[in-house]
């Protein structure tokens, strides 16, 4: 006898209801809530009046260089020690066979060019200024020379 009231403690009932408590659904609630804030948020600092004064934001769209873009003034980050390669040349729109989307003119003729590519600075902004960047050399297959580009000096 004792063996099955030792049985009947051990034994759950499961037939009970199966719908989520209150303070789960209130849960739930908050991180849908929390979830958008998050996502308003985001697009806030994407298009709003912040993403305009931060350095290298903007699109890739322009022709021509930026008139706001001024001689001796610096874009892109500040730490000349992270980038260990640096060009100077007068920035072109286009890239050579796939590689590149902007380039350096330096003296010596096509053989010198510097083709560029950047995640931190819109490189558009300085088409027609001649320019000191500075980046890290990445592998090419035709350019001569590939570089990406973190900091510019506009020196013209």
């Amino acid at each position: 006898m004792e063996e099955k009231e030792d049985q009947k403690e051990i034994m759950h009932d499961f037939s009970g209801s199966n719908r989520p408590s209150f303070l789960s659904m209130k849960t739930i609630g908050i991180l849908i809530v929390v979830a958008l804030l998050g996502i308003g948020t985001g697009y806030f600092f994407s298009v709003g009046p912040v993403a305009s004064h931060l350095p290298g934001s903007g699109g890739l769209t322009s022709s021509s260089g930026d008139s706001s873009v001024q001689k001796g003034q610096t874009y892109g980050n500040g730490d000349t020690s992270v980038f260990k390669d640096t060009a100077t040349g007068v920035m072109k729109s286009g890239g050579i066979d796939g590689e590149g989307a902007f380039h350096l003119v330096r003296p010596g003729g096509d053989s010198q060019n510097v083709y560029l590519v950047s995640s931190i600075v819109d490189l558009s902004r300085f088409i027609g200024h001649k320019v000191k960047v500075w980046g890290e050399t990445q592998k090419a297959q035709k350019a001569g020379w590939l570089m990406d580009v973190g900091r510019v000096e506009v020196l013209e």
